[in-house]
């Protein structure tokens, strides 16, 4: 009876370690970004109006706003890290940099591999084809060459129409040259950058139907940092309570697209 008991203390003593070390462990990257004071934050800065380049050479857009919006409200400066879009999980398990925003879709694959804040915005999918192209809906593509940027959730929905020539870019000013040249029939894109860049330089085009759900869009993060998680995902709800959220959208892309 005796060694029962010693043998349920041993094991109720162990289970306490281990929520401890569990509660440690999980506390450490916010506390190691609040030792640090700065938090890097990784984008691809080839997506207009959410991450480019300005004259300066510095990344700025939506995405960089929020991203040091979010670090000002965690009390962390902010530094942001440009990758190609379809290296930016990959770089942010490898601890290249602390959170993603980079107007990266949520889906059941990325999130095995991450989790996800938010969604800070949402956004639906389009097909733009030039202004004079015989294409008049998604169905006349078959055999058509269609550009989609690597790594993209619209480059998967592409691939799946089994019938399209699909060539990858890594943004979206490329695939609209490419669209002007006639190098390309077709783009699949989400509607809000599209609308935009073509409100800007005045390139002909039309978007032709595409039936779906919007996409939710998420903020990435390495798991296993819940606190790290509800700390970013309460900074994210005072900015969208405070009008944060609507001036920095408004400001970069025209409306409030939560």
């Amino acid at each position: 009876m005796i060694s029962k008991i010693k043998h349920l203390i041993a094991m109720a003593t162990l289970a306490m370690v281990a929520a401890v070390s569990s509660h440690v462990a999980v506390a450490d990257e916010l506390q190691e970004l609040k030792s640090a004071g700065e938090i890097r934050i990784a984008m691809s800065g080839q997506y207009p109006p959410f991450s480019f380049a300005n004259d300066k050479n510095q990344i700025v857009g939506f995405d960089a706003s929020i991203g040091e919006a979010l670090a000002t409200q965690l009390k962390l400066k902010p530094t942001i890290v440009t990758t190609p879009f379809d290296g930016l999980i990959a770089g942010l398990l490898g601890k290249k940099y602390d959170m993603v925003v980079a107007s990266m879709t949520i889906t059941p694959e990325r999130a095995r591999a991450v989790d996800f804040v938010g969604p800070y915005y949402h956004v639906a999918r389009v097909v733009v084809v030039a202004a004079n192209s015989p294409v008049q809906k998604v169905d006349d593509l078959k055999g058509k060459t269609v550009g989609v940027i690597l790594g993209d959730t619209n480059d998967k929905w592409a691939e799946a129409h089994g019938n399209w020539n699909i060539r990858t870019y890594k943004g979206l000013p490329e695939m609209l040259m490419e669209l002007q040249s006639g190098r390309i029939d077709a783009i699949v894109m989400d509607s809000v950058p599209v609308m935009i860049a073509v409100k800007k330089t005045g390139q002909k085009v039309r978007m032709l139907e595409t039936p779906g759900p919007r996409d939710s869009i998420g903020i990435a993060i390495r798991k296993g940092n819940p606190q790290l998680k509800a700390a970013l995902q309460k900074a994210l709800d005072d900015m969208m309570a405070s009008g944060t959220y609507e001036q920095i959208s408004k400001e970069w892309v025209g409306s409030d697209i939560r």
